[in-house]
């Protein structure tokens, strides 16, 4: 398969990736993404403290499939020296990629300087990314959004100075900090860092349907496209098929085997408990979900998830065809 472009030296054959979303994009829900085209893997995002403290579940959070490649480990933090020694700690277990989290809007993150709030200082990530990329082998990127507010919305000098101190990429979420995910995300903005910069740009933010990746490749010209809530619960939108393209007997053979996955990874009652917010997305749309919803949060076994779901696609059927 030809390329669609590359990070440094590393070929991505797709240009759809999943958005790194703390407890949803684990090992099981990324291993069923790939398996519809997503192409590269994210981890969920781990703190420099986390590294740094030697944390096991920071480290749980950097575990990976070898069939998922290209991995990226995706790190925050607000130190230019814990930063870079935490990224020396995690590099030899094996990323093809390490991407730094400047856009996490979380309070308790942002506010300490860490995640979106390293936006309010252009400076420190140039120096950050100076020494991440004259130290690690891996190729390093990043991760942004607009600026902290309207009034500094600083994504201009923020992707020059990242290109300018050996950054491979650079994935925009089209939001400022202080949007959160409200508003309309700003594609235009997107665009322009994408003409501005020489290495490839993933755009992110509002792509809600298959329809909005070739609007937002159309307005941006990035080179791949981030995708975030709305593949949560519909994996098929890395195959470019909407909600209502999929039939329900897929639905339920994804879902057993999204839960198979879970079981293995987790054991029994900690994967059946995980799971459940994720079955509460896959029946997003369906009609009379409402009723399904709180049956699917209080569900026990493996087996009541799936008869739940099955029973109630049976009845939608049934009463269609009446």
């Amino acid at each position: 398969m030809i390329p669609k472009f590359s990070v440094r030296n590393i070929p991505l054959c797709g240009d759809l990736i999943l958005s790194p979303m703390a407890g949803f994009s684990d090992v099981p829900f990324r291993l069923i993404c790939r398996e519809f085209g997503m192409a590269m893997s994210y981890t969920e995002v781990i703190s420099m403290d986390g590294v740094l403290w030697k944390n096991k579940k920071t480290f749980k959070l950097l575990d990976y499939r070898q069939g998922e490649r290209p991995v990226v480990f995706q790190i925050l933090g607000n130190n230019e020296d814990g930063i870079v020694r935490a990224c020396q700690m995690i590099e030899p277990l094996g990323p093809d990629i390490i991407d730094v989290n400047m856009g996490c809007s979380v309070s308790d993150i942002a506010g300490k300087g860490a995640g979106a709030g390293l936006l309010k200082n252009p400076a420190r990530i140039g120096r950050i990314f100076h020494k991440l990329t004259r130290t690690l082998r891996v190729p390093v990127t990043g991760k942004i959004r607009l600026g902290w507010d309207d009034k500094s919305r600083n994504y201009r000098e923020v992707a020059r100075i990242l290109e300018d101190n050996g950054a491979s990429l650079i994935a925009v979420h089209g939001r400022t900090r202080s949007q959160f995910f409200y508003g309309k995300a700003d594609w235009d903005a997107i665009a322009e860092i994408k003409q501005i910069v020489k290495i490839p740009v993933i755009g992110n933010g509002d792509v809600k349907c298959v329809a909005d990746i070739e609007r937002i490749k159309r307005n941006t010209g990035c080179d791949g496209v981030m995708i975030g809530r709305a593949a949560i619960g519909h994996p098929w939108i890395f195959q470019h098929k909407d909600r209502e393209q999929v039939m329900s007997s897929d639905k339920i053979e994804i879902i057993q085997r999204h839960l198979s996955h879970m079981l293995e990874y987790y054991g029994s009652d900690t994967g059946i408990i995980l799971f459940r917010k994720h079955a509460t997305k896959y029946i997003m749309g369906m009609p009379n979900a409402t009723e399904l919803r709180p049956l699917l949060v209080t569900s026990t076994s493996a087996e009541e998830i799936v008869d739940l779901i099955a029973s109630h696609f049976d009845r939608i059927q049934k009463h269609r065809a009446a």
